[in-house]
């Protein structure tokens, strides 16, 4: 008798304990179920943000090339944002070494997608990657010292005007960026660009791209931005 009450007795313990890990799955199978439609029931659009770039603008200052770029953002459930970008490229440099004289000013545009890649996706900080693809079509002056004939001797001068070039390229863009004060947000970007089809008119390519940068230069380039929820 005394055997088959301690297996009566186990047996009792062992299904206590079932149901009790039977019932600590069901809540957390039930948190995380309410957790999901917490976040599914999020609205898709989130609202408007506009971006100027102060990098390009200061640079456009304190060099002999630059660009003035904003930006607008479509705000996707905090996830993905949808990018337009534009700006006004410019350049008027003189190069000491090949004493050419280089000047251009043209628009240039650029759609995109970016995705936050923080975990907690309605935190006030964001980590940022995303593609662009970004296009331009301008023309360039360029002027150079007095070329001499070398067989009759005649000096001819160089200087062509309204060259005309475009460029279609694409942009990797990696940053991060955190909410300041009320709809004001601050930023960085890394990008690297690589050249996809070009026209580079009858000289070559060209010293500066609007939008794209110097030629011959490292294709890493980046932003720092100064973002307006709306």
């Amino acid at each position: 008798m005394v055997i088959i009450k301690q297996t009566s007795t186990s047996t009792s313990r062992l299904l206590l304990i079932s149901v009790l890990l039977m019932v600590g799955m069901a809540v957390s199978a039930q948190s995380r179920m309410v957790e999901t439609v917490a976040k599914d029931s999020t609205r898709l659009f989130k609202g408007i943000a506009v971006s100027v770039d102060v990098v390009g603008a200061a640079q456009m200052h304190l060099s002999s090339y630059g660009q003035y770029e904003g930006g607008v953002h479509v705000n996707l459930k905090d996830k993905f944002f949808v990018v337009f970008e534009g700006g006004l490229g410019k350049a008027d440099a003189d190069d000491p070494t090949t004493e050419l004289r280089y000047k251009t000013s043209a628009p240039y545009g650029k759609v995109g997608v970016d995705f936050n890649l923080t975990k907690n996706k309605h935190d006030i900080y964001r980590v940022i990657g995303g593609v662009r693809y970004a296009f331009t079509s301008f023309k360039y002056d360029v002027e150079g010292p007095t070329v001499k004939d070398p067989k009759w001797g005649d000096e001819t001068s160089f200087a062509f005007d309204g060259v005309k070039c475009s460029q279609h390229w694409m942009e990797l863009v990696a940053g991060v960026d955190a909410k300041v004060a009320g709809p004001l947000r601050m930023g960085w970007t890394v990008r690297y660009r690589r050249r996809l089809v070009h026209s580079d008119g009858y000289f070559g390519i060209p010293w500066y791209v609007p939008g794209y940068g110097r030629s011959g230069m490292s294709r890493l380039g980046g932003t720092f931005n100064l973002t307006f929820e709306l």
